[in-house]
């Protein structure tokens, strides 16, 4: 009879523990929906006061490139909300990120998962994690240090800071997100590919750009999309380097300013209800915009099937 009862007890309190977590697991995961959504609407509510309340529209604020927007309070006054120059600067410092990043990633991923695994994983993938620790202060600070110096020319007229520089430094801090991801996703290709492609002949460099990287792809996008959408909310480590001027970037030598660059540089001299405010809220709202627009693509590259 005791051990009955025992077993019993022990039943019970395995359901009332297994319904415990379950309603903790799904608390959690409401809340963080609840919160997403809460800062969505939120964005959505400051963002749009731009164009609600101070009469702009979203034509002027995405093709011009005249940002003035005044302190006045309650919108007694109006300026100008342009913010081409500042949406063009994070995309060309992304674009110029992602081209000195994609290769090195790549062939990084190839070497931790296809030419010397053991090697990769006890030596070379703890070191590519550690970038990930390294906080963006001290990649801008690094950048200051190191780059600026190099790439000053004083002949040219140039200080250093510049597209270029923003990029080297987003470069770096990209690095590592992709190259995990992509190795991720090297990694996940059955051998059997490899060793039928070896079966008929291949050199091993034919079955990596052949067989290991289009069975990959899906991995290897999802990489660079998560690693352009750290490039894009960085703002520390690039406004160190880019010289946050207001003008479109002629090449990249010339300095330039992004949305990041642009709100850290501007938020504590707006005033709180003034278009200055509205619009900086403006930018993050389509900071966030391309966050979600992000996550959307990888969601539905992940839903693509490998021929």
């Amino acid at each position: 009879m005791n051990a009955l009862f025992a077993r019993k007890n022990a039943a019970v309190r395995a359901r009332v523990v297994d319904r415990i977590a379950t309603y903790a697991v799904l608390i959690c995961g409401v809340s963080l929906i609840a919160i997403t959504v809460t800062i969505a609407a939120f964005l959505l509510v400051q963002g749009s006061a731009t164009f609600t309340v101070f009469g702009h529209s979203i034509r002027e604020f995405m093709t011009s490139d005249q940002f003035n927007p005044s302190q006045a309070p309650q919108g007694t006054q109006r300026g100008q909300v342009g913010a081409a120059i500042y949406i063009v600067g994070s995309l060309y410092v992304c674009a110029v990120a992602l081209t000195i990043a994609l290769p090195f990633s790549i062939g990084a991923a190839v070497f931790l998962t296809q030419i010397a695994p053991r090697i990769g994983d006890k030596l070379f993938r703890p070191a590519v994690e550690l970038f990930l620790g390294i906080p963006s202060v001290v990649y801008g600070w690094v950048g200051m240090a190191v780059l600026l110096p190099l790439l000053k020319d004083e002949n040219a007229g140039r200080t250093g800071e510049s597209v270029l520089a923003a990029g080297i430094v987003l470069a770096v801090m990209v690095f590592p997100t992709i190259t995990t991801v992509s190795a991720d996703a090297m990694r996940a290709v059955p051998q059997e590919y490899r060793m039928g492609a070896y079966g008929l002949g291949s050199t091993r460099w034919q079955v990596i750009y052949r067989i290991v990287l289009p069975a990959a792809k899906v991995g290897i996008f999802t990489g660079i999309i998560l690693g352009l959408a750290r490039a894009f909310g960085e703002a520390l480590a690039v406004a160190m380097v880019i010289g946050k001027t207001k003008a479109f970037a002629v090449t990249i030598f010339n300095g330039t300013s992004t949305l990041t660059t642009a709100m850290t540089a501007d938020m504590q001299e707006a005033a709180e209800g003034s278009e200055f405010k509205a619009a900086l809220w403006t930018l993050a709202l389509v900071l966030f915009l391309i966050s979600m627009l992000c996550i959307f693509l990888i969601h539905l590259i992940s839903r693509r099937r490998v021929p």
